[in-house]
């Protein structure tokens, strides 16, 4: 069994920031889960919603898209069409239940981690889904998403 764990954009962000102690503690807390051998993954949706936010922001996004490609580039996870329509299943299944995460017309990238999650890996190993927002990607079943500086 290997134990995976991919970054949410919290975390993915702070680890691409360089200037605050948060964010030096978060490259820190990677390190060590590489050390302890765990799998550290970037989700694609996950890097889309950072990159989208870097572009957004301008000027000092250049330094920013830089750390995130050094991030991505050893260890993006594309989407794949079984994430894809894991994804649509999930997105009906919460909408259904009353339970969404986004709004009906919203990209909702919440769905596509959580499906990304669940279809990249084989059934006995473990996933974690590191972030900063716990309580919108637990609500998906197979899921298991927990604070990113509680995952160790």
């Amino acid at each position: 069994m290997s134990t995976y764990v991919f970054l949410d954009t919290g975390p993915l962000c702070l680890a691409c920031k360089s200037r605050s102690d948060r964010s030096q503690r978060c490259r820190e807390w990677l390190a060590g889960l590489r050390g302890k051998g765990y799998f550290v993954m970037v989700p694609e949706i996950a890097d889309y919603e950072a990159r989208r936010e870097f572009l957004r922001q301008g000027a000092p996004a250049d330094d920013l898209l830089a750390n995130l490609d050094a991030l991505s580039s050893a260890a993006l996870l594309p989407l794949s069409r079984a994430a894809i329509l894991k994804a649509a299943e999930f997105w009906a299944l919460l909408r259904n239940e009353g339970r969404q995460t986004a709004d009906d017309k919203a990209l909702d990238c919440d769905t596509i981690l959580a499906a990304q999650a669940v279809t990249a890996t084989l059934p006995e190993d473990r996933v974690i889904i590191a972030t900063t927002n716990v309580d919108h990607l637990c609500r998906f079943p197979g899921v298991e998403a927990q604070p990113w500086d509680y995952v160790s």
